[in-house]
């Protein structure tokens, strides 16, 4: 895995930042069906325990809002991805099934509440550096578009910003053709669950997208 560290800026503005950092080989399929089940039930027990007004109390959903707010970012506007998840399987029952290591993903994060990251590692450049996006910074977000990353945390390689908590970019997405995946799962300071979240990511990968040669690795503030 290559160095990952938080900018100077990014930690005075969110002092609890905490990074779990999963690197690993897979195997990239459309969709594993034991998975999709899995997901189908943690769906069904969302809708029935979980209301919409009650998503931004969730622990980590409420310190991810006030570090987007502490960075300058409104997160009702630019919801995180973690939120946005949950308020679609709260509202319609549902999620987009994309592939088996990015449905991996979303399972761990609704599972959660932690907005997390997903990338193909062979297209990321160089060292990663967690900072906060500039004005006018080019980015492409994962079926957004061109994406206002401005006072939003975003992790830059030396070819520029290549994910945000609220959208993966294009440049860096996970394919088919993926072989080396790195997740990331941001904790902005929910008191705990980083460890448990971690585990699930792994146990999921191993199970159901072969993963192997895994490197994890912490990065935090402290």
């Amino acid at each position: 895995m290559q160095k990952i560290e938080i900018s100077e800026n990014l930690k005075q503005k969110v002092p609890e930042l905490n990074l779990s950092c999963i690197e690993c080989d897979v195997e990239v399929e459309e969709k594993k069906e034991q998975l999709w089940e899995k997901i189908e039930q943690k769906i069904s027990e969302l809708n029935e325990t979980l209301k919409v007004e009650d998503i931004s109390k969730l622990p980590a959903i409420s310190a991810s809002r006030k570090a987007y707010k502490a960075c300058g970012k409104d997160p009702a506007r630019y919801r995180l991805s973690a939120e946005a998840l949950l308020r679609r399987v709260v509202k319609r029952n549902e999620i987009y099934q994309v592939n088996n290591v990015v449905d991996a993903l979303n399972l761990v994060s609704i599972t959660s509440g932690f907005s997390i990251g997903g990338y193909d590692a062979d297209k990321i450049n160089g060292d990663i550096v967690c900072g906060i996006g500039q004005k006018d910074e080019p980015y492409s977000g994962i079926g957004r578009g061109e994406l206002n990353i401005e006072s939003m945390p975003v992790f830059r390689d030396a070819d520029g910003a290549f994910g945000t908590p609220t959208s993966d970019s294009v440049r860096t997405s996970v394919s088919l053709e993926t072989k080396r995946f790195l997740m990331i799962i941001i904790d902005y300071g929910s008191q705990g669950q980083l460890d448990d979240a971690t585990k699930f990511a792994v146990d999921l990968l191993t199970k159901y997208a072969k993963a192997t040669n895994f490197d994890l690795k912490t990065i935090g503030v402290h």
